[in-house]
């Protein structure tokens, strides 16, 4: 039974990859919400792409869950930019938190982790409570664009994310950073001003940094190191 129901998944992976290569994201948040239902929810740290979506989710379906993993080391003004949605939109992101404060955290490994341990600081702070977050969701939307990095490159518009074991729509992903910033000045998005500083992909405040200028849009995240990503879209052997 498991191989039958394996091998229907991989038919509609395909099928539904197949119709929807090149559709406009409207029309792929159109199919996600008639396949999943209250059963989709959608992640977003309100970079451009993720602010781009909650747009067009408020014209197409307003009640899709949208959440925002809030590590504690967020910027000032990425939270207010949460406030600007609910605003605009009458949308309100639910901030989903670790199971312990900032000062908790820190206090239990001796100082801030993000300086000797990022990647498990990222795991503890984003992945474990995104993994409760999903929990009762058969599908999640992404804002990924397949021109950010290597792992976000072989992504499919629909794919299926072993790590959380759901489903994964990403709608920008035929997308690029030009399209982004045409959409968002054409529509009057809201956005981090931080972007206008320098700042083309933000983070936590300790591991993120302004870019320079002819370097790549995620040069800034986790500076120094040769992490480029926190692990929610990383890709393995196994997820290929």
């Amino acid at each position: 039974m498991a191989g039958t129901e394996t091998m229907l998944a991989e038919e509609e992976l395909t099928e539904v990859n197949d119709r929807l290569a090149g559709a406009a994201p409207t029309d792929i948040l159109r199919w996600a919400v008639d396949r999943y239902g209250d059963r989709l929810t959608m992640a977003t740290a309100f970079g451009p792409e993720g602010c781009i979506l909650i747009h067009l989710l408020a014209e197409i379906e307003a009640n899709v869950r949208i959440f925002n993993l809030d590590t504690g080391y967020q910027f000032a003004e990425t939270l207010a930019l949460r406030d600007r949605i609910a605003e605009r939109y009458g949308i309100e992101v639910e901030l989903v938190g670790a199971d312990t404060s900032v000062a908790e955290y820190e206090a239990k490994n001796g100082g801030p982790l993000y300086a000797i341990n990022s990647e498990r600081c990222c795991y503890e702070r984003k992945i474990v409570p995104l993994r409760r977050a999903l929990v009762g969701y058969d599908a999640w939307i992404t804002a990924i664009r397949a021109d950010q990095s290597a792992d976000r490159a072989r992504a499919k518009v629909l794919g299926w994310d072993p790590k959380f074991g759901l489903a994964k729509v990403n709608p920008l992903l035929a997308w690029t950073k030009r399209d982004v910033w045409a959409f968002i000045v054409a529509n009057k998005v809201p956005y981090n001003p931080l972007h206008d500083q320098g700042y083309p992909s933000i983070g936590c405040w300790p591991c993120t940094r302004p870019v320079g200028a002819g370097e790549d849009e995620r040069a800034g995240r986790w500076a120094g190191q040769a992490k480029t990503e926190c692990g929610l879209h990383s890709l393995d052997s196994s997820q290929l």
